[in-house]
């Protein structure tokens, strides 16, 4: 008989040890019940719990806090399950379980593979190659799939999960709404403070995982100075007090929102005031919002929109950002709270102060953001050059991977503390590649090439229903991030071999070379044959986008030969394949007449592609996000 033996009180190693006990169940239908009992000192069962409560030594941890140390040391009939905090407890029932044979690939019950068998011993230790693992919401969110993605990252054994703004009303708004899908689904809009009370059921089970919680983002630019940024991103009419206006970043002589967007609008940051008030409202949240591991303070999300009085000319962008960090670390510290703040190297703030330094490191970590970096390689330390000389408001683009890299180089010349890369590989990225085999392999290549930069981890913004066809590009994000010495084809056969079966390769060759014909660098607008006509002219592509009918029905030919399986994963994800097949002629026969420059008719096929597959919405909204998926396409033809 099996039994489940707690060492310590601890909400986080109760959750670990009900999930040990359901999947071994599962594994062994017939063991009988398993016992969870609480036993300081247990000697024999299963026993999970701290280092120090099995008297052991984790010297590789510098930061228990942060460093998710597992240790495994188990027979047939139980043994260790630890960790260097609670969460890497519960890592370690799920490392236990993979060690055994189990396998987590989608969200939810019918991504998962269990296997009944007798459970083996394992002898496990491991400190993951990246401190900060984890995942931030954007796109188009119903509350079942978030719920689903935080039980899900957690078995991956990612460590973040961060929610943007103090209300992701947005992000609700546009599922609920069915932006694009208004033909098969009416909108159905929910409440601000039902969002809010989402947000909150979301922090429960991000708490319940003992995830580290990353909270905010944008927004402090606005509210505390009484600017109402519910809308996000949209343009809205706003009254601007004469209370409000020297607070306002002024730009061509005027203190106004930037182009209608408060979300948008920076500060006057050299304004002793401003800068009060929002270090001031960043601490009034910190106290109401204890449960917050680190708050993200970033500036308003507008490019080349800082402020041009006389004043604010004086420094950098940077300079005045790092003075709100000070005070809002002073402030801090006068309440009594040890909330982390992390600041983002984003937009204007990749160029580095100039005279400001941040004099609190342990309090902070350094979010680095190269939005706007082309995701057609990875950066090569050795081609980084100097980055270019700040003009204010007026700074070229950083294009490739070495040109971002250089503006972190020159914050690192100062700043030694923790430090985290911010990507989007799982944004527009994602949907640019069908196939999504280049994607994946990209942040592969990205994660090993982050570590030679010095960071620590990556947080990816996007969509929490990036698993059409297949979840394999999140997959690989976090195995990387755990271990950056895990073979990336070995990981692919260990996939693709459970989603797909014995011939999964031949699923794997389908999707390479859908990748292949739509090419990643052409829908990222990098192969236009003359940009004078846009960036997806080149007619020479439209005829290998027409050969993808062709690779498309191969694909569905393997998924219907295959279509019911033993496995209940593998079902499902012949299923994906079938509804695969079709998006991508859909999406092939709109980008092909895009590439010939018939915009009219592409626009034509882009709607009629919206209202077709927008059937299977429901079908789909566990794997497949359909309002970012044709907003990313939009955007192609919009280009």
């Amino acid at each position: 008989m099996f039994q489940i033996k707690k060492l310590r009180a601890d909400h986080v190693i109760d959750f670990a040890a009900e999930e040990l006990k359901k999947y071994l169940r599962m594994m062994m239908p017939e063991c009988g019940d398993i016992p969870i009992l609480y036993e300081p000192g247990a000697s024999e069962g299963f026993r999970l719990g701290l280092a120090e409560d099995f008297r052991l030594s984790f010297p590789d941890v510098r930061d228990p806090f942060l460093d998710d140390v597992v240790h495994i040391d188990t027979d047939v009939r139980g043994g260790i399950l630890a960790g260097g905090n609670p969460r890497s407890v519960l890592f370690a029932v799920y490392r236990y379980l993979k060690e055994n044979g189990c396998r987590f690939l989608y969200p939810g019950v019918d991504g998962e593979y269990i296997p009944v068998k007798e459970i083996v011993p394992v002898k496990y230790h491991h400190l993951p190659s990246s401190r900060f693992r984890g995942q931030c919401n954007e796109g188009s969110e119903s509350q079942q799939c978030m719920l689903d993605t935080i039980d899900f990252y957690a078995k991956l054994e990612m460590n973040i999960y961060m929610l943007e703004f103090d209300t992701p009303f947005y992000y609700y708004d546009l599922y609920y709404r069915h932006v694009y899908n208004e033909d098969n689904r009416p909108p159905e809009p929910v409440g601000w403070q039902t969002v809010k009370q989402w947000k909150r059921q979301c922090e429960t089970e991000i708490a319940r995982r003992g995830l580290q919680f990353h909270d905010m983002g944008h927004g402090w630019t606005a509210e505390p100075f009484g600017l109402d940024s519910s809308d996000q991103w949209r343009p809205h009419d706003a009254e601007i007090t004469e209370e409000i206006k020297p607070h306002l970043a002024m730009i061509d002589g005027e203190r106004k929102l930037y182009k209608g967007v408060a979300l948008n609008t920076n500060l006057c940051m050299s304004n002793p005031a401003t800068r009060a008030i929002m270090a001031g409202a960043v601490a009034d949240y910190a106290a109401n919002h204890p449960n917050a591991a680190y708050i993200h303070v970033w500036l308003a999300d507008g490019s080349r929109n800082h402020c041009e009085c006389e004043e604010c000319r004086k420094l950098r962008p940077s300079d005045y950002y790092v003075m709100i960090m000070n005070q809002l670390d002073e402030e801090l510290t006068r309440r009594k709270l040890n909330t982390r703040i992390v600041f983002i190297v984003y937009l204007d703030t990749l160029y580095a102060p100039v005279r400001e330094r941040i004099k609190n490191p342990e309090r902070f970590a350094m979010l680095y953001a190269p939005i706007q970096r082309s995701y057609t390689s990875s950066v090569r330390k050795e081609r980084i050059a100097p980055a270019p000389e700040y003009v204010r408001n007026a700074w070229p683009t950083p294009v490739s991977p070495e040109e971002n890299a250089a503006f972190l180089l020159d914050w690192q010349k100062e700043w030694h503390g923790s430090s985290f890369c911010y990507e989007y590989h799982f944004f527009t990225h994602l949907f640019r590649d069908p196939g999504m085999m280049d994607i994946s392999r990209r942040i592969y290549e990205d994660i090993l090439s982050i570590r030679e930069l010095g960071l620590e981890g990556m947080v990816e913004d996007g969509t929490q229903r990036g698993f059409f066809p297949n979840g394999f590009a999140m997959y690989i994000y976090a195995e990387a991030l755990l271990d950056c010495g895990c073979d990336y084809e070995a990981v692919k056969k260990d996939y693709f071999s459970h989603i797909y079966g014995e011939h999964w390769e031949e699923a794997a060759q389908c999707l390479n070379e859908i990748s292949r014909l739509f090419d990643v660098a052409y829908m990222e607008g990098e192969r236009s044959a003359e940009q004078s006509r846009g960036k997806y002219y080149n007619p020479a592509h439209a005829e290998k986008l027409r050969k993808i009918r062709d690779v498309a029905a191969r694909e569905r030919k393997f998924a219907l030969s295959n279509a019911a399986r033993p496995v209940r994963v593998q079902t499902v994800s012949m299923r994906l394949l079938l509804r695969h097949a079709e998006y991508c002629e859909l999406a092939a026969d709109m980008m092909a007449e895009k590439a010939l420059g018939n915009d009219e008719e592409a626009a034509r096929r882009w709607k009629a592609m919206c209202s077709r597959f927008g059937r299977y919405e429901i079908e789909l909204e566990r794997y497949f996000d359909h309002y970012l998926a044709m907003h990313t396409l939009h955007k192609c033809l919009q280009a």
